[in-house]
C-alpha cells in the first residue's frame, strides 16, 4: 500500500491535499476517441474516389477487351467492388460518429460524477472522516 489516501473531496476536485500527485486521479480525456474519429473520416474521405477510379479503368479495359465474352463478368465484378467499397465508406462514416458519441458521453458521465460528490465535498470542507 502506498500510504496516500484518497478522500471523497479528492475525487470532486476540492482541496485539502492527499490526492493531488500524478496518476492519482482519473480522467478521461475525448482526444484519443476524436482521433480515432477523424481517422475514420479520412479512410471514408480516401474511399470516395474510388467509384470513378474503378469506372474509368473499366471503361479502358472494355475498350481493349471488345468481342470477349468475359465482359458480363468483368461488369459484375466491378459491382461487387463498388458496393463493398461504397459499404466501407458508410460504416467508415459511422464509426466516426459512435467515437465522438462515446467522447462525448464519457465527458458527460465525468461531469455527472464530479457534481454527484460536490455536496459531500462542501459538507466535509475536504476533512476525512
Amino acid at each position: 500500500m502506498s500510504g496516500a489516501r484518497l478522500r471523497l473531496s479528492d475525487l470532486a476536485g476540492g482541496g485539502g491535499g492527499g490526492g493531488s500527485a500524478a496518476g492519482e486521479e482519473l480522467r478521461h480525456s475525448g482526444g484519443a476517441w476524436l482521433r480515432a474519429a477523424g481517422g475514420a473520416e479520412g479512410m471514408g474521405a480516401h474511399l470516395g474516389p474510388v467509384r470513378t477510379e474503378l469506372t474509368t479503368a473499366h471503361e479502358g479495359l472494355i475498350a481493349g477487351t471488345a468481342g470477349l465474352s468475359a465482359l458480363a463478368e468483368l461488369g459484375a465484378v466491378q459491382e461487387s467492388w463498388v458496393r463493398r467499397f461504397e459499404t466501407a465508406r458508410h460504416e467508415c462514416g459511422a464509426l466516426a460518429g459512435n467515437l465522438r458519441a462515446v467522447a462525448r458521453a464519457q465527458g458527460e458521465t465525468n461531469e455527472s460524477v464530479r457534481s454527484s460528490f460536490s455536496p459531500v465535498a462542501r459538507r466535509t470542507h475536504g476533512v476525512e472522516r
